[in-house]
């Protein structure tokens, strides 16, 4: 008997996650669908099922700082399409999400039937985005290559990143991943010359471009 489809939606409104399992059940009939309301929660999903077949995931959730979220799973689970589902529908962020290596991006406000040709197309391989999201602009190019070196860090390193960005010391990164302070370094070092920074000071500023603050009361669902 041939496994059913395992689909996770991340969000964090229990609204939302009931209208989109509905377009997703439209567009995959008989699959699996999880839900989780954290970042956090659908790690540990992922972790325990063993994998998914797609993760449609918020950008503004407990846990999913913008775009922080997505390049979090792209690096920790390479081979799980991560598409996005998103009240903020501008296209410089759509354009970003796919930079950063989002197999699609749906807009909340689009109807049920069109939400769910979306996921059918990315189940299906498609790289899927509305229309008006059309060309990267240069002025976003920084951002986008910041972006793409992080999503080039190894998945302990993008761990020590996240706790530096937190403002943990390396005594404090070494207990919480369990690691020596000579590895924390390493990998601190390492990370650094991936993302083309001198300084570990650099690091909060650098991941601050990563963040979509100005829309979180904005987002409706």
């Amino acid at each position: 008997m041939t496994e059913s489809q395992r689909i996770l939606i991340a969000d964090d409104h229990p609204l939302f996650r009931l209208a989109l399992s509905e377009a997703v059940r439209a567009a995959a009939p008989g699959c699996d669908i999880l839900q989780a309301s954290t970042l956090d929660e659908a790690v540990a999903i992922i972790e325990s099922r063993g994998g998914v077949e797609l993760v449609l995931l918020d950008l503004l959730m407990p846990g999913a700082n913008g775009f922080s979220g997505l390049i979090y799973l792209r690096v920790q689970r390479p081979e799980t399409p991560v598409a996005i589902v998103s009240g903020v529908d501008e296209p410089r962020v759509v354009r970003k999400a796919l930079a950063f290596g989002a197999s699609g991006y749906i807009p909340k406000s689009l109807a049920p039937a069109r939400i769910s040709e979306a996921i059918a197309a990315i189940l299906a391989g498609a790289c899927w985005a509305p229309d008006n999201a059309g060309a990267e602009g240069g002025e976003e190019s920084s951002e986008t290559d910041f972006g793409r070196r992080l999503a080039g860090l190894s998945a302990q390193q993008f761990n020590v990143l996240r706790l530096i960005a937190e403002g943990k010391l390396n005594k404090e990164i070494a207990h919480e991943l369990n690691l020596s302070i000579s590895t924390v370094k390493a990998h601190t070092t390492a990370l650094l010359k991936k993302l083309g920074l001198q300084r570990r000071t650099q690091i909060l500023a650098a991941m601050q471009t990563l963040d979509l603050a100005e829309h979180r009361r904005g987002d409706g669902f």
